[in-house]
């Protein structure tokens, strides 16, 4: 499986002794793939592949993965273990085909033009209303 995208965390390198007594060697990486919806995907290198496979953060590369998940104590866990990488140019997002613009209207048959103040279609007398007066301040204070 591949995965392509940009490596966002460098994480430390790990390693042990196993219990049958062989040293391991751990180095793990996340890299956020590219789209409308990025993913952030965690993968290991073990062993000497981590000295034939340089990755630096910033860098968008395409990551060739192996997948396998393994139980312990009745829970799953999957490991994506990394055994090659490229390193690509720029990211090649996918084009989506062209969203509806929500700005535009559709077309529709033209409306009555509405009045210029849709306030003023009545004129109101002091008498009438105790709010008008001969202002054009029409704020209260």
């Amino acid at each position: 499986m591949e995965i392509e995208g940009k490596i966002i965390f460098d994480l430390p390198e790990e390693g042990g002794t196993s219990k049958a007594g062989n040293l391991w060697r751990k180095k793990s990486w996340v890299l956020e793939t590219f789209g409308q919806y990025p993913r952030k995907v965690k993968f290991d290198l073990f062993g000497d592949r981590i000295d034939t496979v340089h990755l630096e953060v910033g860098k968008v590369y395409k990551v060739s993965v192996d997948a396998e998940s393994r139980e312990f104590n009745g829970r799953w866990y999957t490991d994506l273990r990394a055994y090659a990488a490229q390193e690509m140019g720029a990211p090649q997002m996918q084009q989506a085909a062209p969203a509806q613009s929500f700005n535009a209207a559709p077309a529709q048959p033209a409306a009555p033009a509405a009045p210029a103040d849709p306030f003023a279609a009545a004129s109101t007398s002091p008498a009438t209303d105790p709010f008008a007066s001969g202002d054009t301040d029409d704020l209260p204070f």
